[in-house]
């Protein structure tokens, strides 16, 4: 099991917290994208394919239980996407607004756990300790 590390303040940073993080965020940036276009505010009245849009957080979903830095790695870039949509419908009006604004909420969470995870898990960190 990986030790702790210390960070600045000297407060104990291991990489199972940070997974955990992550794993919690993307369930939930999963929930927001498919509830968002599927019932809550879509598109069209009957629903909308963008709750395609929620696909790439799936394929992470494996991974991101098993714990894996590689996932979080290219997690971490795949949020990006999803700050950027956030942001690109933040000015909507009524609940599509506050779903961006929820949506730019997580995808800035999960890019900091994911890059928490893989920084606290770098095989060169945990070779130091």
């Amino acid at each position: 099991m990986p030790r702790a590390r210390r960070g600045a303040k000297g407060a104990d940073v291991r990489p199972e917290s940070w997974s955990r993080l992550a794993r919690l965020v993307l369930l939930a940036l999963i929930a927001l994208c498919v509830l968002w276009e599927g019932w809550l505010a879509p598109i069209r009245p009957e629903g909308s394919w963008l709750t395609l849009k929620a696909l790439p957080l799936l394929c992470a979903v494996p991974g991101a239980l098993r714990g894996r830095r590689y996932t979080s790695q290219w997690l971490s870039m795949v949020s990006l996407l999803y700050f950027i949509e956030g942001a690109w419908r933040f000015d909507d009006p009524g609940i599509m607004g506050a779903l961006a604004r929820g949506e730019i909420a997580l995808a800035v969470a999960l890019f900091a756990a994911a890059v928490g995870h893989a920084h606290s898990s770098a095989p060169s960190r945990q070779a130091r300790e």
